[in-house]
């Protein structure tokens, strides 16, 4: 149990952490606003008291130490070259490089994404549903505003390995928050892909995956649903609740003709006009597998 004041504070730092870094010039600040957030939302893992809480409290805290680090490294090197903390003056490829890996890290796409499956697990519904939407809007804004800087091959190599990655990671899940890490996986994919070539085009993806997610995890939290096996028998029981998820669960898949299919059309419609086209038939390629594993969690739904 937390008591009222805590969580208040917890809550408004979580916020106010996340605006700090959305808003900052400087990456001094944007930094502070991370460390804020990532502080205050440790209490909130740690909650349920059970060793795999404990673990992935540890597990969420190193990686995001570690990322920061990385950061602010990144940021020191460039300061240093440039004279200048701007963040839109991140001009040194050196840093670059490292900001980017470090932003990946931050919000668990690949390569180093093995953190989100395992937090996710060790936590309840309502922190996944944190982690997997508020807390990846910081990193993904600065990401964005050092879009022009970052060279396209490194943007899209990340994207193209989360989209794999979160495809074939899914596939063999029975636990429900750990399908839910591997999609978000596959859908930052596409995030940071396009971000490479439209950054505008990407934060309306994430913002859609995030519209679409939140339901899903409000509506397993209300049937207690955990596992795949839990999903088949709150058929009998919710009907309602069990199809909506069954529906937005086709699509975040981005399955024609549901919300989910517009960014992604959108997408690889960029990609072909660029003349990208082995990067749009392996993006269709990894977008079908992650599609299984969705049409399976319906097809247990349904039948």
């Amino acid at each position: 149990y937390i008591n009222p004041t805590s969580i208040t504070i917890i809550t408004l730092s979580i916020i106010m952490g996340t605006i700090m870094t959305m808003s900052s010039s400087n990456w001094l600040m944007a930094w502070i606003g991370l460390e804020l957030n990532m502080l205050a939302i440790l209490p909130i893992i740690s909650k349920p008291k059970t060793t795999r809480a404990s673990e992935a409290t540890i597990k969420y805290f190193l990686t995001q130490a570690i990322a920061s680090a990385m950061m602010l490294l990144s940021s020191t090197t460039n300061a240093w070259q440039t004279g200048s903390w701007d963040i839109l003056e991140l001009k040194n490829k050196f840093s670059t490089t490292i900001m980017t890996l470090s932003l990946t890290m931050k919000m668990g796409a690949a390569p180093i994404h093995f953190w989100l499956p395992e937090v996710l697990q060790g936590t309840t519904l309502q922190t996944a549903l944190l982690i997997t939407t508020w807390q990846k809007l910081a990193p993904i804004s600065l990401m964005y505003m050092i879009s022009n800087n970052i060279q396209p091959a490194l943007l899209m190599s990340a994207g193209i390995l989360s989209m794999i990655v979160g495809g074939l990671g899914g596939i063999n899940q029975t636990q429900l928050r750990k399908t839910m890490a591997y999609s978000s996986i596959n859908n930052l994919g596409w995030t940071i892909m396009i971000m490479a070539l439209s950054p505008n085009l990407a934060v309306m993806n994430i913002f859609i995956y995030m519209i679409m997610t939140t339901p899903i995890f409000l509506m397993m939290t209300s049937t207690s649903t955990k596992t795949l096996q839990n999903l088949t028998t709150t058929w009998t029981t919710s009907t309602a609740t069990t199809l909506s998820i069954a529906l937005l669960m086709l699509s975040t898949s981005g399955l024609p003709p549901f919300t989910g299919f517009m960014p992604k059309m959108l997408a690889l419609n960029e990609l072909i006009t660029q003349k990208l086209t082995t990067l749009a038939t392996l993006a269709i390629m990894t977008s079908l597998v992650s599609l299984l594993f969705y049409l399976r969690v319906t097809y247990l739904i349904m039948v």
